[in-house]
């Protein structure tokens, strides 16, 4: 399921520049049928899934009015790509995001207070998603682009939110929108350790055969969640932690992809045997400029890993007391941190059901059939 700081490109390979994103945006957008009633869209970097169930009417026509918006998407984030790639000024207060001291690990406080709205610098409807996912974190280096691939599936998946259409979600690129009617569920297998998310199990999902995960959650109607994220520093976007996977379920796919990028960064530890470098030196066009990111993590002491790990749990525990998440998995070298959501939420919803396995983390992919007759998703990270 998710994110990392996703820097310059907006969903993919680190290695698109502006100008080629332009030139991508111009050659138009294909759609095509996939394996388990899915679509499978794609622009650019920005590659998606897409899965609905419900009446056939109703379904074809939420799908057809998510193409329709789809083909605009990159061109119109092109267009506010300079201002979506500058830092959230720390000052910026906002009074729909009042947070006092929201929380600080690993030596990255994260603030947040009611004051005067400024005038938010980008105008698109998804690029105000990102904005606005990214603020409560402005206080830490944050662009909006931290929130990219969750906004997009977040706005897509409003498509499918039409009577007779039971149950959807889009997966951009590994995160992941619901939409969950009254008695509706999906059950999403997570990836705790993505090197073993190997080349035969990639062919698997995308031919829609379910796949063996290390754990697997059902999330109900009643939950309030409906975006699942994952960053991690193994990911195609750059990350400043050494955590293998963080996954996030929070309210919103933005909110879900902007905080497990925050908390990613946040799961480090002090050790010069970690490789770090500036990401401008990676990525000429990124938005992290000279801030050093990881590129390799040697086998470190299991204490050292444990730090790292209590130092993400620390600012997952803060982002939920503030509402910002529902729960959190960090995966570090076979060790595991889990954020559980609160035991009962309004209206008597209680927390993702784990089904089986070690809470995991990875990224989400399609739909499968799986063993009790229901559709799952199964998590990858994004190849």
């Amino acid at each position: 399921m998710a994110a990392h700081a996703r820097p310059p490109s907006l969903q993919g390979p680190d290695d698109f520049s502006r100008s080629d994103l332009i030139e991508q945006a111009a050659t138009g957008a294909i759609r095509a049928p996939m394996p388990g009633r899915r679509w499978h869209f794609q622009h650019g970097p920005i590659d998606i899934l897409i899965a609905a169930d419900g009446d056939p009417r109703a379904v074809a026509a939420a799908h057809d009015a998510a193409w329709a918006r789809f083909e605009t998407v990159l061109s119109e984030l092109v267009a506010e790509l300079p201002a979506l790639r500058r830092a959230i000024p720390a000052g910026a207060r906002t009074p729909d995001c009042g947070l006092a001291a929201v929380g600080e690990s690993g030596g990255r406080a994260l603030a947040a207070g009611p004051d005067e709205d400024p005038a938010c610098p980008v105008t698109g409807v998804i690029a105000r998603q990102m904005w606005r996912a990214c603020r409560p974190f402005r206080s830490c280096f944050v662009t909006p682009m931290a929130a990219v691939a969750g906004a997009v599936a977040q706005h897509l998946i409003a498509c499918y939110d039409q009577p007779g259409v039971r149950r959807a979600y889009v997966n951009n690129g590994g995160d992941i929108a619901l939409h969950l009617a009254p008695g509706e569920h999906y059950r999403v297998g997570l990836y705790a350790n993505l090197r073993r998310f190997d080349a035969v199990a990639a062919a698997r999902a995308d031919a829609g055969v379910a796949t063996s995960t290390d754990a697997e959650f059902d999330i109900t109607h009643d939950l309030p969640v409906r975006g699942v994220a994952t960053s991690g520093w193994r990911g195609r976007s750059f990350s400043l932690g050494i955590a293998d996977s963080v996954t996030v379920l929070a309210r919103s796919a933005a909110q879900a992809d902007a905080a497990a990028t925050v908390i990613a960064n946040a799961v480090d530890v002090d050790d010069p045997r970690i490789e770090r470098r500036a990401a401008n030196t990676l990525q000429d066009d990124t938005d992290l400029g000279d801030i050093p990111v990881t590129v390799a993590v040697p086998t470190l002491e299991p204490e050292a890993v444990r730090r790292a790990i209590d130092a993400g749990l620390a600012t997952a525990h803060a982002l939920r007391a503030a509402g910002l998440i529902e729960a959190c998995a960090i995966v570090c070298q076979d060790q595991v941190g889990q954020v559980f959501a609160r035991e009962a939420h309004a209206g008597g919803a209680t927390r993702p059901s784990v089904v089986g396995g070690p809470a995991g983390a990875g990224e989400s992919t399609e739909s499968n059939r799986g063993a009790d007759g229901t559709d799952d998703i199964s998590s990858k990270e994004a190849r």
